[in-house]
């Protein structure tokens, strides 16, 4: 019998294809009991699938690669830290010495616990977090018995499930899954956009969806609409196929903006640069006609590493990434480990709130000597091209001014050395604290050019974290205070003649291309999979009447406000 579920659509796409149902994780595990002879060998058999899965962890961060890596590795870092979780590994270890329970159901036992506690919790974040408890005891389990802990997919497959981790969506697409449908989640979550930027379909909040599909069925899933069709009719298959030839023909017409200008109707130009972690997305933005490079994030050269990657190995990435682009400008920003993306060797494991912790420049001016290395590479780069450095987490006026001369001086011992380096090499910021937001004009003297990281600065403006399902409701541009410090930061680089883009996930929504336009923004920094769709807006605006439509943009109360204005500007 058809029957049509609802969620809520967080990748756009369609497909059609057979369920694949994925139950949460639970472990069911009969209670069994060990001899006191055997307490000895069944510690050293926890022991050894504790120590594979940890390696199973350093493994896939080191597999990762571009969007994957930056988006994956929260979820990473959070199960490595399980499993060195003191608590944890004492109760198990003394659930099979004192009670001589086998380590699976020691598993049981402490996971169970664990779930108790949890759901007590009134915060729906921390509550969330036994999804990650349980995904990390399912490994370790796996490892006791020597198998894998596989994940569910075949060519074909809609995964349908509580929930989906970052660090499982390439993999899936990989084994050939179309689609993902989860009972929770956010639309602004780590998932959602690694989603978006592999162009999976993905629906989440569909709340019924494991209750009512089975193994098997046929799906027709429209992540547009965020509809989930069980046992679609004939009529749902033609609409489905008229679907995907309008979503083919729409993305050929999208092919022909390949190196066609940015241009509004009224003869506006507009900079698209592109955001970049690997050297694929570099020749993609190439090729898509980018004007350059606005955000190179070098984290990935650091993560996965047991060691710090030297001066030689840090420039020739960097040089090959600025003949890839040639001539055109490549910003590459320095280190910005710390909060989510975490490293041994540098950043500290026990941070209270890592968030506002030792994180960007703070964690890069507390070791100025690998500073001091990565500074030499940049600059050793500048001599191949058109290199501009970006410093991350500026919150104020003397970090800058430290980067400066610590840049002045790298650069003077390079040439000493023999080294060519650019006469003068851009050095900006991003602008993420919402008080260096507020005092930009303190750092017009000291900056070239700034860059707004809208994904920190709108979490930090408005106390919400972003992966947080339950503040999903309150984290959103689309609030009167982000739109009027951004309209803030933009209206004052250009009184004072310094180039601003956003790098931030909004830059590549185009659903708000406009709305950003009429904000004054010239420049965008944006993942190159977005470059084209956001160009097309671009090309059907009017510079103009968007400019003189910001005022009641800007009155605007709420978010209903703002979407209503959205609306009347063929954006909704």
């Amino acid at each position: 019998m058809r029957l049509q579920l609802a969620g809520t659509g967080a990748s756009p796409g369609h497909a059609l294809g057979r369920a694949r149902i994925r139950q949460p994780h639970i472990l069911e595990v009969d209670k069994e009991r060990i001899s006191a002879a055997g307490v000895p060998e069944e510690l050293q058999r926890l022991h050894r699938a504790l120590r594979a899965a940890r390696e199973e962890m350093r493994d896939l961060r080191k597999r990762l690669q571009g969007a994957l890596a930056e988006e994956a590795g929260e979820f990473i870092e959070l199960h490595a830290l399980l499993l060195d979780d003191p608590e944890l590994l004492h109760n198990l270890d003394s659930l099979i010495r004192e009670e001589h329970y086998s380590a699976d159901y020691a598993l049981r036992v402490q996971r169970d616990r664990l779930a108790t506690v949890f759901g007590r919790m009134e915060d729906d974040y921390l509550k969330s977090r036994l999804d990650d408890l349980d995904h990390i005891i399912g490994r370790i389990h796996a490892h006791l018995h020597e198998r894998e802990a596989t994940l569910l997919g075949a060519a074909g497959d809609i995964l349908i499930g509580d929930a989906i981790a970052p660090s499982e969506l390439a993999q899936l697409q990989a084994q050939g899954v179309i689609a993902v449908v989860t009972a929770t989640g956010s639309a602004l979550s780590h998932s959602a956009i690694l989603a978006r930027s592999l162009h999976l379909p993905l629906i989440i909040g569909a709340t019924h969806a494991l209750q009512k599909i089975n193994d098997g069925d046929v799906l027709i899933v429209d992540a547009e609409t965020g509809h989930v069709i069980l046992n679609p009719s004939a009529e749902d298959l033609r609409g489905h196929r008229a679907r995907l030839k309008q979503s083919a023909r729409e993305r050929r017409e999208l092919e022909r903006l390949r190196g066609k200008p940015s241009r509004t109707l009224d003869g506006a130009d507009i900079t698209l640069y592109a955001n970049a972690e690997s050297n694929e997305d570099v020749i993609r933005a190439h090729a898509l006609g980018a004007t350059g490079i606005g955000l190179y994030r070098t984290e990935f050269l650091f993560l996965g590493q047991d060691r710090l990657p030297d001066e030689e190995e840090q420039f020739r990435v960097y040089r090959n990434i600025v003949l890839s682009m040639d001539g055109r400008p490549v910003t590459i920003r320095t280190l910005d480990l710390g909060s989510d993306k975490g490293h041994e060797g540098l950043t500290p494991r026990d941070e209270d709130n890592p968030a506002l912790g030792l994180r960007g420049i703070r964690l890069s001016l507390a070791h100025p000597a690998h500073f001091d290395v990565q500074l030499r590479a940049i600059a050793r780069a500048s001599a191949y091209g058109r290199v501009r450095i970006l410093i991350p987490m500026i919150s104020r006026r003397e970090e800058l001014l430290s980067v400066r001369r610590r840049l002045r001086k790298v650069s003077e011992q390079l040439r000493a050395e023999g080294h060519q380096v650019a006469e003068s090499i851009p050095l900006g910021t991003m602008i993420e604290v919402p008080a260096v937001a507020i005092a930009v004009q303190s750092l017009m003297d000291v900056v070239d050019f700034l860059s707004i990281g809208t994904n920190d600065l709108v979490q930090y403006l408005l106390a919400a974290d972003r992966c947080n399902e339950a503040l999903d409701d309150l984290y959103s541009p689309l609030h009167p205070g982000v739109l009027q410090l951004l309209n803030h930061v933009i209206e004052t680089s250009a009184h004072n003649g310094k180039p601003v883009a956003i790098c931030g996930e909004i830059a590549g929504d185009p659903w708000l291309t406009r709305m950003l336009l009429a904000l004054g923004l010239t420049e965008f920094s944006l993942h190159p999979n977005s470059l084209l769709e956001v160009r097309r807006i671009i090309r059907n605006s009017d510079l103009g009447l968007l400019r003189a439509a910001s005022p009641k943009l800007l009155q605007a109360r709420d978010r209903a406000g703002i979407q209503r204005w959205l609306a009347a500007t063929g954006q909704a």
